[in-house]
């Protein structure tokens, strides 16, 4: 059997740092302690490194089936494990929208066989397959969402239709996980810059057009209603301040029935990088203004916002290349979204500790995975550990995603992900992929 112990770590876990050995057996963590000795167990010096537990990124587009000259499943879990992230949750915008229990467990049958991180599928949920999606088993899968998805031929997300998130709120059981922007106000202001500068649209005025008004208004418009049936609510990619504000920050978030996100893109850049990165940042929300940016991560810090997703969406280059109305919105994030994260460390910003906890504890906790998203024996061994003086930079040579660009590119890095463990499993070491080891789907509690 599987048998590792990592020596002298600086183990980041539960708002402390420890140096100790972490004794690793099968797929679990056996014990940790000052010193451990096993003359069966291969010794991983971890002496100088960092040891966190590995991210659960609640929110990727893996693009597979259907959209694969994108990327699959088998490409960007590669790109995943080699930025720590150990588990994710794949959104249902695939061709087909998984829209029904079998297409759903056609994904899981698909990662079973390619995943190299642990996984999790939503159900996607439309206007017209309430009945199916409310079948799903809270213990196999992480939730349901509209993310992604587009209902009776009308550009619309659940948040512009009130009435009918009455009917869902008032029956759900589940998680749901929901995308909220104001479509009204969205195609209003596309109207006005298309009569100004037709499909050659600056990308600087993404942000205006999907406003933060736009942005705003929809979010009200959710929370009113899901708090109304105390329902189980999550809303991704937070992308204003304003919103920020709108969520509970005293509560532990194990006792929130509401719980926010914010996305690597919103922390890092502005809208003063549209004219020298254009469609490259264009984001559906869109990346706002400084004081968004800057205010997303005090909300972070405060916990008005619980975790960091990455929302990892990528698409080809020639995709992404054009006019502001020809090209998609997203981009290729799971590589570098704990890079960015320990970037932030190394300038002062957030601690190690307040990473972890938004990145590992605060995901296990909202969406409540078994045993897993901390340090703690019994658990499932997914660990990341990180050199914090090593710089490198991103480029060409070194992406992972199959899309093979990065908004990154050219960007220097003064930490580097060194290795990955899944469910004991090293899977990422110093730049090499080791991928004879598959991931698992993950485990859920039943009462959400």
């Amino acid at each position: 059997m599987n048998r590792k112990i990592i020596k002298q770590a600086s183990i980041v876990n539960e708002g402390k740092i420890i140096i100790a050995d972490v004794l690793i057996v099968g797929e679990r963590i056996e014990k940790i302690a000052n010193h451990i000795s096993d003359e069966r167990a291969e010794i991983i010096n971890a002496e100088n490194l960092f040891l966190l537990p590995g991210v659960i990124d609640d929110q990727v587009h893996f693009r597979e089936p259907g959209l694969t000259h994108k990327a699959t499943i088998y490409t960007e879990s590669r790109a995943a494990v080699a930025g720590g992230i150990t588990s994710f949750m794949d959104m249902p915008n695939t061709i087909p929208n998984t829209l029904t229990i079998e297409l759903l467990e056609e994904k899981y049958a698909i990662a079973s066989k390619t995943s190299l991180a642990n996984y999790s599928f939503f159900m996607g949920i439309n206007q017209d397959n309430l009945e199916e999606a409310l079948k799903i088993d809270n213990e196999n899968v992480c939730g349901i969402t509209d993310d992604g998805l587009y209902f009776n031929n009308d550009e619309g997300i659940l948040a512009n239709y009130p009435a009918f998130l009455e009917k869902l709120f008032s029956r759900s059981e589940t998680l749901i996980a929901l995308h909220s922007e104001d479509d009204e106000t969205i195609k209003k202001n596309t109207a006005f810059y298309k009569s100004i500068y037709g499909d050659a649209i600056p990308f600087k005025y993404h942000s205006v057009i999907r406003s933060e008004a736009a942005c705003l208004m929809a979010t009200k418009r959710v929370l009113e209603i899901a708090k109304k049936y105390d329902n189980r609510l999550h809303l991704f990619h937070i992308s204003t301040l304003a919103e920020a504000m709108l969520f509970d920050h005293q509560k532990p978030v194990s006792e929130k029935r509401i719980t926010a996100e914010a996305c690597i893109h919103h922390l890092w850049f502005s809208d003063i990088d549209y004219d020298s990165l254009g469609a490259k940042i264009k984001w559906n929300p869109a990346i706002k203004s400084k004081e968004d940016r800057d205010g997303l991560l005090k909300a972070l810090l405060d916990n008005h916002l619980d975790i960091i997703a990455t929302d990892h969406a990528p698409h080809t280059i020639k995709e992404k290349s054009g006019l502001y109305t020809q090209t998609l919105s997203g981009g290729p994030l799971v590589q570098h979204a704990l890079t960015v994260m320990l970037e932030f460390y190394q300038n002062g910003k957030i601690s190690l500790e307040k990473i972890v906890e938004k990145m590992s504890h605060h995901v296990a906790e909202i969406y409540k995975i078994k045993d897993r998203g901390y340090i703690r024996e019994g658990y499932y061994a997914d660990l990341v550990l990180v050199d914090l003086n090593s710089s490198w930079k991103v480029g060409a040579h070194n992406l992972l995603s199959k899309c093979k660009w990065s908004p990154f590119e050219n960007m220097y890095f003064k930490s580097k992900i060194y290795n990955t463990f899944v469910n004991g499993n090293t899977v990422y070491h110093n730049g090499v992929i080791q991928d004879q080891n598959l991931g698992m789907r993950l485990k859920f509690s039943k009462i959400r």
